[in-house]
């Protein structure tokens, strides 16, 4: 299993949200590269980053901190928030971005949806946001009348290959991983999982591992303390 350690991004800062209330955001950085850094250091290969910022406006103005997050770290880049055109994502796309993250815009405009998968093929991903067995959109504001389980199934059949989904519920709270969820849609879907929202001990590490999902999203329980990113690593090898 993969653990790719995330930076959220607003102002050219690294925040982390609770539940994503920007209400209730964090500063713990003001120069991200070196917190990459940092993960590349602790055993990283991977690195989950939101730009918060793009996510309000739907345009990307932290393209280049992120380019220089890749550069300066080698680390495989997935980015998320705020890609809902197909100009947005292209510029991702283009400037060398390893995988993109379609949010809202994947549930509310399949035709972009299916038009991204088929030209950029597993290097477009989806976000799915659980809410009470339904996804959400709009910054978690607002719960459609997607079932996730359904939605996630919709997404394999038209070539989705990885799916980041997160329990809204756990988010930022060091709660611990939503096993149910990952559990019931392990068992209803062969797409690449990326668990987020509560992983916060190595037992969540253990647990999702021996669940055999793809990779998991460690984000607060790092900043905090809570959880030893190098031997979150090692244990999910």
């Amino acid at each position: 299993m993969l653990i790719f350690p995330a930076i959220d991004l607003i102002d050219g800062k690294a925040v982390r949200l609770t539940h994503g209330d920007y209400a209730k955001m964090k500063v713990y950085s003001d120069d991200p590269v070196v917190f990459a850094r940092e993960f590349a250091r602790l055993s990283a290969r991977q690195i989950h980053l939101v730009d918060l910022s793009g996510a309000k406006d739907g345009t990307t103005p932290h393209l280049e901190l992120i380019l220089a997050i890749r550069r300066e770290t080698g680390l495989f880049c997935e980015v998320g928030g705020g890609i809902r055109s197909m100009n947005v994502l292209e510029s991702y796309m283009e400037a060398g971005v390893d995988r993109a993250i379609l949010g809202t815009a994947a549930v509310t405009d399949p035709a972009f949806r299916r038009d991204a998968v088929a030209r950029y093929g597993d290097r477009v991903a989806v976000g799915v946001d659980v809410k009470d067995g339904k996804v959400a959109i709009r910054g978690w504001t607002e719960k459609s009348e997607l079932n996730a389980v359904d939605f996630c199934r919709t997404l394999e059949e038209e070539g989705v290959r990885t799916v980041i989904c997160t329990d809204i519920s756990r988010d930022g709270a060091l709660a611990g991983a939503g096993i149910p969820l990952y559990e019931e849609l392990g068992k209803a879907v062969g797409l690449d999982i990326i668990a987020s929202g509560g992983v916060s001990s190595l037992a969540d590490v253990i647990k999702l591992k021996e669940m055999g999902l793809y990779g998991a999203i460690i984000g607060k329980a790092y900043y905090e303390g809570a959880i030893d990113l190098k031997a979150a690593v090692e244990a999910a090898l």
